[in-house]
């Protein structure tokens, strides 16, 4: 495999050459689409079975912190890893055990022999890949491009994400409802080859100093690089807070809604495919907006998804619900894209993947909190569950205003 990073191909200084004119970015975007869209069949797929199995929020609840706890008990070490070994090739062996993995479920699914202990070792695996894979990802992208791209190719990856969000969701509820979940694994698990595949034809990025430390002094290298960065820092604590509030209510609750009210995973289809024709409008939004005061959006979103995250809750109609969480995807999608390519353009390239690891740290650490809360909360009360996120929201948002660190960020 070829060394030499891509983004030295020679152009007008003048001129921003489009991402989509770097055929290596283009390889990676068509295998990572076609990846993404198997992803939905098992986004939709793994809740509503546990729902089957188990009809408990409270289980779907455990299922997925047995997922975000190994996912942020490795992140640090995952960022490490990142920076030492070629992050093309952790993501080629994470990929792999995610297809592995996916097609026993879809196996022990089709003789009928799948247990809970199963679906606890899947999510276990998954974030055990998530700790390494998410911080190559974020690493190994700006690798590809020049900085000056880092926008733009941001827009692009959260338009084609949200397309394959919109593309697949109620195709996976009819697959799911006509032919079986079984079917929804088997589909992700062929998804997968795709990403793999343009992995191995890609080049791999060079290496840096974190290959000559040992891994505590490493760990700390990042640590101490967010911690000197005041504005990387507030926002860090932002996303983490932010994180808290949505997280465990949308990503357990939106389920548990549709099951309880609607009955079927053709419904939850028809909303996550809202959701994600919202994000795809925020991200297109995103790549033509030039925002100069960044901060100033974050506060404004977070202030706004406040009352969304409330109404969820207490909608009973599907397309009014639909177009709730069209409008909060629409809001996170601007706010991420900007924030994304602000925080890899802020970030020497020599401790990327562990300065990546301890922000995605934050955020994903506070997810088995997040997902534990909400489980017991809608088991209680589905609308107080909602009505108390949208007002954990507001006070973040309020909190953070008053922050200059997070004012200020460009």
């Amino acid at each position: 495999m070829a060394s030499v990073p891509v983004s030295t191909a020679t152009a007008s200084p003048s001129i921003i050459e489009h991402p989509l004119r770097n055929p290596h970015y283009r390889l990676w975007l068509v295998g990572g689409t076609i990846s993404l869209l198997g992803d939905q069949f098992y986004l939709v797929a793994l809740p509503w079975l546990i729902l089957q199995q188990t009809g408990s929020a409270v289980a779907m609840g455990a299922v997925m912190m047995a997922g975000s706890v190994p996912r942020a008990l490795l992140m640090l070490m995952g960022g490490v890893v990142s920076d030492r070994i070629s992050a093309r090739k952790i993501m080629m062996t994470t990929a792999t055990a995610r297809t592995i993995c996916v097609a026993i479920i879809g196996i022990l699914l089709w003789y009928r022999i799948l247990h809970m202990g199963e679906l606890y070792a899947l999510a276990v695996i998954f974030g055990v890949a998530d700790a390494f894979a998410a911080p190559a990802g974020s690493a190994y992208v700006p690798f590809l491009l020049k900085p000056e791209q880092l926008v733009a190719a941001s827009s692009i990856g959260q338009s084609t994400a949200q397309l394959t969000s919109i593309i697949g969701p109620i195709p996976a509820g009819f697959v799911i409802k006509t032919l079986g979940v079984a079917w929804a694994f088997f589909v992700d698990a062929v998804s997968f080859l795709f990403i793999i595949g343009a992995l191995w034809k890609l080049p791999d990025p060079p290496k840096h100093e974190a290959a000559k430390k040992a891994v505590l002094p490493a760990i700390a290298e990042g640590i101490a690089y967010v911690g000197r960065d005041v504005p990387l820092r507030s926002l860090m604590l932002l996303a983490m807070m932010m994180n808290f509030c949505f997280t465990g209510p949308v990503g357990i609750g939106l389920t548990y809604l549709t099951k309880i009210r609607f009955g079927s995973p053709a419904v939850l289809g028809t909303l996550l495919s809202a959701v994600a024709a919202g994000s795809l409008l925020g991200a297109l939004l995103a790549g033509v907006w030039k925002i100069h005061r960044r901060g100033l959006l974050i506060l404004f979103v977070a202030a706004g998804l406040a009352p969304c995250l409330t109404l969820i809750g207490f909608i009973d109609k599907v397309w009014p619900l639909a177009g709730v969480l069209f409008t909060i995807g629409a809001m996170a999608a601007l706010m991420n894209v900007h924030i994304g390519a602000w925080v890899m353009q802020r970030i020497d390239a020599a401790v990327r993947g562990r300065v990546a690891s301890v922000l995605m740290l934050a955020t994903f650490g506070i997810m088995p909190i997040s997902f534990a809360v909400a489980g017991f909360l809608i088991a209680w009360n589905l609308k107080f569950t909602f009505l108390i996120a949208g007002l954990a929201m507001l006070i973040t948002a309020a909190g953070a205003s008053l922050q200059k660190p997070v004012r200020e960020i460009q």
